[in-house]
């Protein structure tokens, strides 16, 4: 089996109702999956992210710059088609947009393995588990939303089943972002974990201010409390609190999460698949995780392929933990992948047991939201 074509299918859907966390403002739902064609007749699916920057970039970046490494060649070669790539891309690359584009590429390489194999992604990676805990991913700040109505925004979560929530931080003054945790605890009650986030909006001095405020709160964990550039000063909060700190969604490949690891300024490590570098190094980042005793809890925030390639990496690593699931409205999630992603009674998504990623697109949601 040989790779012939590999193509770019750039998605979006405009929200009704905008969001915001604390950097980012986001009026639309933006994602560009990876199309792989064979020889052989199979096809794999992948996604790379196009987070902070122009859909196109991305979409040419895998065209024109990683396609040209797998064209041709059997897509079985992963390690060697993934070095090769990384390395013959370096100047250009090595974190950002580069190594997102090469990501999808992975992802879409290693469904075609799954099928070609005839099982699931999961199995074939060597499963661990087969299903994850979910929590709702949430709580984002949008126009009308106070306290009052975030808490029984994360409330209605639970009730349909999710154990767990994240809410957003970082956007308000510390003592009205602490009001919203106060509202969100006191609504779910004390033993639901419940996880916030920053998105590494604090500087040093206000993040060990909150993590010492959140305490009282026994929050799970306190996700990018300051910049992601910002090794040392992620470790000084890690060290002034007993709260886990997790990160990075922002930081990519191996080398990127090592400092951080050996810095001891994350508990709870956070590459994304369709970001990082694919599922071939995110497992190596899992790996070294492993090694501190680490968890490795990914960042899940795009389309259904996003969704379902986290969730097969998250069950085939022992130190996966849960899946971050979106719960802001989003036909390109699970509508794009015909509903075959679920949420379970139990609060856990079992994973799929078809072929690869065990997905599908679905050609209307496609046809609606493609770009040019």
């Amino acid at each position: 089996m040989k790779i012939t074509r590999v193509s770019a299918i750039p998605l979006r859907y405009p929200m009704e109702k905008p969001i915001w966390d604390a950097q980012h403002f986001i009026p639309a739902r933006t994602a560009v999956l990876v199309q792989i064609e064979t020889d052989s007749g199979l096809t794999g699916v992948g996604e790379s992210a196009c987070f902070g920057g122009p859909w196109e970039t991305t979409a040419t970046l895998v065209e024109k710059e990683i396609a040209p490494y797998y064209v041709g060649q059997d897509p079985f070669l992963v390690e060697k088609l993934w070095t090769a790539t990384y390395q013959g891309t370096i100047q250009h690359g090595r974190r950002g947009a580069v190594i997102a584009a090469l990501s999808g590429v992975d992802i879409a390489v290693w469904d075609l393995i799954g099928k070609a194999m005839g099982r699931p992604l999961y199995q074939v990676l060597g499963a661990f588990t087969d299903s994850v805990p979910a929590y709702a991913s949430g709580g984002f700040y949008s126009e009308g939303k106070g306290a009052s109505e975030l808490a029984s925004e994360v409330a209605g979560y639970l009730k349909q089943g999710f154990t767990a929530a994240k809410i957003k931080l970082g956007g308000l003054a510390p003592a009205a972002d602490l009001d919203r945790v106060a509202a969100v605890r006191s609504a779910i009650g004390p033993d639901v974990p419940l996880m916030v986030d920053a998105n590494s909006n604090w500087d040093v001095p206000t993040a060990l201010k909150m993590v010492r405020a959140l305490e009282a709160f026994d929050v799970a964990w306190v996700e990018e409390p300051v910049a992601p550039d910002d090794i040392e000063g992620c470790a000084r909060v890690a060290a002034a609190t007993w709260l886990p700190i997790a990160g990075f969604e922002q930081e990519t490949t191996r080398f990127g999460f090592k400092p951080f690891i050996l810095a001891q300024a994350l508990q709870i490590v956070q590459p994304d698949v369709i970001w990082a570098g694919g599922i071939t190094e995110c497992r190596r980042i899992a790996a070294l995780a492993s090694a501190w005793n680490l968890a490795c809890v990914p960042h899940v925030f795009s389309s259904g392929v996003c969704l379902a390639a986290n969730l097969h990496f998250i069950a085939s690593i022992p130190n996966g933990r849960w899946l971050e699931h979106d719960c802001n409205p989003n036909p390109l999630r699970l509508e794009l992948i015909g509903g075959a992603i679920a949420l379970g009674k139990d609060g856990r998504v079992a994973l799929p047991q078809g072929p690869g990623l065990g997905v599908e697109l679905d050609a209307g949601i496609v046809q609606r939201y493609r770009l040019a």
